[in-house]
Order: C-alpha cells, then structure tokens, then sequence
C-alpha cells in the first residue's frame, strides 16, 4: 500500500506500520524530518509544506493520514490572553479528502475549545476525521503525573521513542513526544482498513 504521512514530525503513528508499505512523509522542520528519516531510512521524506503536498499529490496514495498543527485548536490556546484565530487549513483538508480522495483517510487533531465545524469521532485526547469507521480503543495514553519531565519521560518509554536518537536537534524534545501520536493508535487505524 502506498501512505502518504503528512505533518510527520518524527512519525509516532508510523512507528508500527512495519516495512510492507511504500510510506511518503512531509515534514517542514528540517531537523525533525533528520530524526524522522534516521528512524524510518526506508520511507521517502520529503522536507516541504504538507498542505501544498497533499494538494499537488494526493492520488499516488492509497491511505493518506494527517496530522495538522493543533495549537491554534486545542484548549490551551483559548486559555492564552492573545487571541489567534484557528487555522482553518485543518477542515480544508478534511472537506478537500472527503470530496476528492478515492483512497482512505484520516485527519487528526486534539479534542478543540470549540464546537467542531465537522462532526469528528473521538479518541482519547484526540479527534479524528476518516472515511474510516475506526473502532473504539482503549488504553492510548500511558499514566502520567503532572510534572512535564515525567510526562516526557512515561510518553517516550511508553511509545517506545528513543530519545537519545535526536542528537543534534536543538529544539523542544518534550514537543516532539507531545505532538506524536501513540504508536498503538497509529498501528490500530492502519489496521482497520
């Protein structure tokens, strides 16, 4: 099967898709798409804006997961004193699949501060919006406790990401980990197909 992986980041989802499928991630972060590729050598990485990508591209694919940015979604930028206004290119995409891509797909983003402008299933901390029916999972998010250095930590050990694989990268480990999503979620949607 043909996957196209777009806003990859270092492929959390990906991590157990196993290497029987041709998979294309997009990331723009140089330095993110490094560690991903240093991870996954066999999938083909493209460093670019995965918006554009999916636009240009979407019918090489036969499933197409993405991952948008969320922070202009989640409930901590509703508790943030600067207001910005959602970055709508999150139901562009979900609107452009549904009416265009002969494939599978799935959208995925957090749990907003607002209504949803396209009625998504949940899971988790998480919302998706497929052409797929993805079945209820539990057990997605390892117990953690408050403290953001053992948040990092459980996360990274839990969806098996080796941290020490990121030598170099200058910025946020702990945003990297956060923005995966689990390994075992990622492995049960590409299941369900």
């Amino acid at each position: 099967m043909k996957i196209l992986n777009l806003y990859a980041g270092i492929g959390g989802n990906r991590k157990l898709w196993g290497d029987e499928h041709e998979v294309t991630a997009v990331e723009i972060n140089e330095s993110i798409a490094k560690i991903y590729k240093d991870l996954f050598p066999e999938d083909e990485v493209i460093i670019g804006d995965a918006h554009q990508y999916l636009l240009e591209n979407y019918k090489d694919f036969d499933f197409i997961w993405s991952s948008p940015p969320c922070p202009t979604h989640s409930r901590m930028c509703y508790s943030f004193s600067k207001r910005k206004y959602p970055d709508m290119s999150l139901y562009e995409e979900i609107i452009f699949l549904k009416h265009w891509f002969k494939g599978t797909w799935v959208v995925e983003n957090v749990v907003s501060y607002y209504e949803p402008l396209i009625k998504p299933q949940k899971i988790s901390k998480h919302f998706f919006w497929s052409n797929l029916k993805i079945p209820t999972f539990k057990g997605l998010r390892p117990k953690v406790r408050n403290d953001k250095g053992q948040t990092f930590k459980v996360k990274a050990k839990a969806w098996d990401i080796n941290i020490k694989n990121f030598h170099g990268y200058k910025g946020d480990k702990r945003t990297l980990i956060n923005n995966c999503v689990s390994n075992k979620l990622g492995e049960h949607i590409l299941n369900g197909i």
